[in-house]
């Protein structure tokens, strides 16, 4: 089972190597952090204030490349932890078929929030209570 989640905060560190961003559950007080680099915090942070870039980024070429190539990106998953590790994918539909790309949370987030509104983002279940 998928729980729908939102970014709730995002915290960018100039003295540390890695970045935080908060998911809070939408209908519902569970909430956790997930470490990530500084490209992918600047990449959400900048989209999240409504900066937007006179060429494409990494994020906007991938939302690019999705749409030219006739996917529609319905959401995000993440859907495992493994040794303190995050997995997601990024699900894109192209005509009948539901595709899923494997991802990186950061990665896969960072292009959620390429979208307006932000693309929903889904938390499987077990993951969900294994880190909240």
């Amino acid at each position: 089972m998928y729980v729908r989640m939102e970014l709730s905060r995002i915290i960018i560190s100039e003295i540390n190597d890695q970045q935080v961003i908060y998911l809070r559950e939408v209908d519902g007080e569970r909430m956790f952090p997930i470490l990530i680099g500084i490209f992918e915090a600047t990449s959400i942070d900048r989209r999240v204030k409504g900066e937007v870039q006179p060429r494409p980024l990494t994020h906007d070429l991938l939302k690019n490349a999705i749409e030219e190539l006739g996917g529609e990106v319905e959401d995000i998953v993440i859907n495992n932890l493994m040794d303190h590790t995050y997995y997601a994918v990024i699900r894109v539909r192209q005509g009948e078929e539901l595709i899923e790309i494997d991802s990186r949370p950061s990665d896969a987030i960072a292009l959620a929030v390429h979208y307006s509104p932000t693309l929903p983002i889904f938390v499987e279940e077990g993951v969900l209570e294994e880190v909240a």
